[in-house]
């Protein structure tokens, strides 16, 4: 599989996302899903201590095993676990850390990620404190997650000479969603920042399985009346995912390898994160990378699908 680079660390075109580990995936089912990654080329795996009630990171640790070697990791931290556990001052960064690294079972985090802002905390103290970690060897690069253009600016502005900077932000991107563009994109460009797209399917709606007129699924992230469900399954979002659907199949390709295929048509993406719950999703991701769109089908999907059209946003 093609890789790209973020900062130093030489990731997949496709990472595994393990928000499901933990929740909807025990340990055998992480177990089988990261294996079915290794074997298919994905060397990127994505969690962070909130997912799963912090099981995400012992599952994924656990899964890895002695093949720890052949993964780049990212975790991230910051979101609320409890009263203490939260946010991004620096005793916190510190002790985060060390939780992590814990129940990964590593003596490294290759890609640590604040995973939302934290207002209350100068951006210049948690840099501080992840710089800390660097040097000490337990991090190797840094990253952000769910950050605007303006909050890029100001954590770039406030790193001390020589000191670690972040080397990537994570949020949402998709054909559905496409609001980076606006600010975001660009801004990494100018910094040299990787992107790294979060629900890349829409939660499912890019998949091609929620065409209209299909039998409703059952037992899937978008089924019923789910919060996310709420967000993404709306008739803007439909109407587009199945024109969409239709354009790839006249060109002998899916709805999945396009979604996949026109994020990373933009070179300041490195690595697209997708969840799976199955080693048959995971081969399915990992095979759809490969459409290399021309200018040409770039403008019918900007027509198709175009940025000034309202998406659903979430946070990851």
């Amino acid at each position: 599989m093609e890789t790209r680079h973020i900062g130093s660390l030489a990731v997949s075109v496709i990472g595994l996302g393990c928000n499901n580990f933990g929740g909807r995936l025990d340990r055998d089912g992480a177990r089988s899903v990261v294996a079915a990654a290794l074997g298919a080329g994905v060397n990127f795996f994505d969690t962070a201590d909130m997912y799963g009630e912090t099981r995400s990171e012992e599952l994924l640790g656990q899964a890895l095993g002695a093949r720890r070697g052949e993964a780049v990791i990212a975790t991230k931290f910051g979101w609320r676990l409890d009263d203490r556990r939260h946010g991004a001052r620096p005793d916190y960064v510190h002790r985060a850390a060390e939780d992590s690294l814990r129940r990964l079972g590593t003596d490294r985090i290759d890609l640590y990620q604040l995973h939302r802002p934290d207002p209350e905390t100068p951006i210049a103290d948690t840099l501080g404190a992840l710089d800390e970690l660097v040097r000490a060897g337990k991090v190797r690069e840094i990253g952000c997650s769910n950050f605007s253009a303006a909050q890029l600016r100001e954590a770039q502005a406030a790193v001390r000479d020589g000191a670690a900077r972040f080397v990537s932000v994570q949020n949402e991107y998709s054909l559905l969603v496409r609001e980076p563009e606006r600010e975001v994109l660009p801004e990494c460009e100018r910094l040299g920042l990787a992107f790294l797209p979060f629900f890349p399917l829409a939660s499912g709606l890019l998949t091609g399985k929620y065409r209209r007129g299909a039998p409703e699924l059952t037992g899937t992230r978008l089924a019923g009346t789910s919060r996310l469900g709420g967000r993404f399954l709306n008739d803007r979002n439909r109407a587009v995912a199945d024109s969409l659907a239709d354009f790839a199949a006249s060109r002998g390709h899916t709805l999945l390898e396009l979604a996949f295929s026109w994020l990373l048509s933009r070179g300041v993406v490195s690595s697209v994160i997708a969840g799976a719950m199955t080693p048959e999703q995971v081969r399915a991701n990992a095979g759809a990378a490969g459409w290399r769109l021309t200018p040409d089908e770039l403008a019918e999907i900007d027509r198709l699908a175009p940025l000034g059209a309202p998406g659903a946003r979430g946070t990851a």
